[in-house]
C-alpha cells in the first residue's frame, strides 16, 4: 500500500472539486438565462467562486511544491505515469486558465469583478465588445475541455480501483491520514 496524500492536499482536492463542480453547473445553467437581476446575482456568485478557486489553486500548487505527492503504485507502467503527470498538469493549467479567461472576459465586457461584493479587482482589459465575445467563447471551450479532462481523471481513478486494484483512488479519499499533514 502506498502512502496517502497529506490531509491538507486532500482538503484542497475535495474543497476545490466541490467548488469547481458547483461553478460548472452554475455556469452552464446561467449562460442561457434571460437578462434579469437573478442572472446578474448568479454571475456574481460564479465570479466570487472563480476568484476563490484561482486563489486556492495557487495555495494548492505551493503545497504541492513543498510536499511531495506519494509515489505511483509499484509496477505502474511508465506510460501511465506520464499520462498521470500530463493529466494533472493540464488540470492545473485549466484551474488557472479558466478563471483568468473569465476575468478577462468580464473586463472586456465592461463588468468589473468584485470578490464577495467587497473587494473590486482591477479590470485586465479595456472594454471591447468583440474581444469580450471571443473571450466568452474561449471560456466556454475551456470549460468543456475541463469537463472532458475531469471525466478522464475520474475514469482513471475508478479504473485503477476496479481493474488494477491498487490504491490510487483510496489514497486521496478522506479518512486515511499520513504522518505528514
Amino acid at each position: 500500500m502506498t502512502t496517502p496524500y497529506t490531509s491538507t492536499a486532500k482538503g484542497f482536492h475535495w474543497v476545490m472539486a466541490l467548488l469547481i463542480f458547483g461553478m460548472l453547473a452554475l455556469g452552464f445553467y446561467m449562460a442561457d438565462l434571460p437578462l434579469s437581476p437573478q442572472k446578474l446575482q448568479l454571475y456574481s456568485w460564479h465570479k466570487w467562486a472563480g476568484v476563490t478557486v484561482f486563489f486556492l489553486v495557487w495555495l494548492r500548487l505551493l503545497w504541492r511544491l513543498t510536499h511531495r505527492p506519494p509515489a505511483h503504485p509499484p509496477g505502474m507502467a511508465k506510460l501511465q505515469q506520464g499520462a498521470a503527470h500530463a493529466g494533472h498538469f493540464a488540470l492545473y493549467v485549466l484551474m488557472i486558465g479558466i478563471p483568468v479567461s473569465g476575468w478577462l472576459m468580464s473586463s472586456a465586457k465592461g463588468f468589473q469583478t468584485v470578490w464577495f461584493g467587497v473587494l473590486p479587482l482591477p479590470d485586465l482589459l479595456g472594454r471591447d465588445k468583440v474581444l469580450g465575445q471571443q473571450l466568452a467563447d474561449l471560456h466556454s471551450a475551456l470549460n468543456i475541455g475541463f469537463l472532458v479532462l475531469i471525466g478522464v481523471h475520474l475514469a482513471a481513478a475508478v479504473l485503477h480501483h476496479l481493474l488494477y486494484k491498487d490504491d490510487v483512488l483510496r489514497r486521496m479519499l478522506p479518512g486515511r491520514s499520513p504522518t505528514n499533514t
